[in-house]
């Protein structure tokens, strides 16, 4: 098991992964990651900006790279961005533009009405309909020139074609095997389907960049039309579900939000080929999040040197009593791993469900920056004291 950390953690720092442009040491600078996991994850991701706003953070992060749900949030908070209206302590005074649309959004069933369509009209992708909700609720017309330029934020999908990781960003598209194009303009609605293309029923996603005009970088392999014209991707947890790729490298500080899926024991793995097969991609899978897991416990552990970081880890199985913080918010395990379990979906969230996953999300946060990062924080205050999470629905 140490050979295959050690393996991991030299394929993530590996030169070969870079993009032209990119440090090649890490900055100290400050980077935030957010995973995958549909609404259970967007909610909790909120509930870890909420109490990061309050921490006066936000302003200070230098990238937000994410995946999947985590990118829903991500573009939400990029799309307000200019709007925040920070002032002397880092707090955004209109941080509850975000809460609302996203709130709104987790209210709204998606991945159904866009299954049954793709099935009824062979002729409109699942994936189409994905977009046409996304920019119907959340992004409009934005396109990903419309993002700021600082902090960057960068939208993870998993090409098909080439294997690898695709990245969204306002500076570029990019895969380190295909190449780049340069100041997209993209629709971000385009850029978060891709990314949370959830594989089967909400993937593909196929991009047509035929008429785009493409930058070949030394490593370049995969530069013929067959690469470069129509884009077949998938969701970006598929490569990497806690989206810390485009950030690892490139940062000293790196703060991980994770609102990631758990494999269930099952004492009865059917035997048909098929639902084996999902069975094994899943134990896979869950070994790389695994593996991905340790090596960032790892460099935070480590001592100072090239393959050090700073910052913290938390996520939405972890529990308080962990961290060993004497005076933690507090939060029951039971609750909080109901909370874990709920299905990955982009399907409509109870209101309460709603609420406990933005205070787990904020009590998490609260509990790791205070004992890792901001110790001289004191305790934050839930979102929606209503819904403790210490009181069983």
């Amino acid at each position: 098991m140490a050979a295959e950390t050690s393996d991991l953690a030299r394929r993530m720092s590996s030169p070969v992964r870079t993009i032209p442009g990119d440090p090649t040491e890490p900055s100290q600078g400050l980077a935030l990651c957010l995973s995958g996991g549909g609404y259970r994850a967007m909610l909790f991701h909120l509930g870890v900006l909420w109490r990061l706003n309050e921490a006066g953070v936000l302003p200070r992060l230098d990238r937000v790279s994410s995946v999947s749900g985590g990118s829903i949030t991500a573009g939400v908070l990029a799309l307000h961005w200019a709007q925040l209206e920070f002032d002397d302590t880092g707090r955004a005074n209109a941080f509850s533009k975000i809460v609302d649309d996203i709130r709104r959004f987790a209210s709204v069933t998606v991945d159904v009405g866009a299954v049954l369509t793709g099935l009824a009209l062979p002729f409109v992708s699942v994936s189409d309909r994905v977009v046409r909700a996304y920019r119907r609720e959340l992004f409009g017309k934005s396109i990903l020139q419309n993002l700021p330029d600082k902090p960057t934020f960068v939208f993870n999908a998993t090409n098909l074609e080439s294997g690898v990781l695709f990245r969204f960003s306002k500076r570029y598209l990019a895969d380190y095997r295909v190449g780049r194009v340069m100041e997209p303009d993209l629709p971000i609605a385009v850029a978060i389907a891709a990314s949370s293309a959830f594989p089967p029923f909400l993937s593909p996603c196929t991009i047509d960049l035929s008429q785009e005009e493409w930058v070949t970088d030394p490593g370049n392999d995969l530069v013929g039309a067959e690469y470069r014209d129509e884009l077949t991707l998938t969701d970006g947890g598929v490569y990497d579900n806690l989206g810390i790729e485009t950030a690892w490298k490139q940062y000293r500080t790196i703060l991980v939000s994770d609102g990631g899926g758990h494999l269930v024991p099952d004492p009865d793995p059917a035997d048909d080929w098929g639902e084996q097969m999902v069975r094994v991609l899943k134990v896979i899978d869950n070994q790389v999040l695994a593996l991905r897991k340790r090596q960032i416990i790892g460099a935070f552990k480590s001592p100072a040197g090239a393959d050090h970081r700073d910052g913290v880890y938390v996520g939405i199985r972890s529990h308080v009593a962990d961290y060993r913080l004497d005076d933690a918010m507090p939060a029951d395990p039971k609750i909080t791993d109901e909370l874990a379990g709920l299905p990955t979906r982009l399907a409509a969230v109870s209101d309460t469900h709603q609420q406990r996953l933005i205070n787990w999300g904020y009590t998490i946060c609260d509990t790791g920056i205070r004992k890792h990062v901001m110790p001289e924080l004191r305790p934050g205050q839930l979102p929606y004291p209503a819904n403790p999470l210490t009181n069983r629905i």
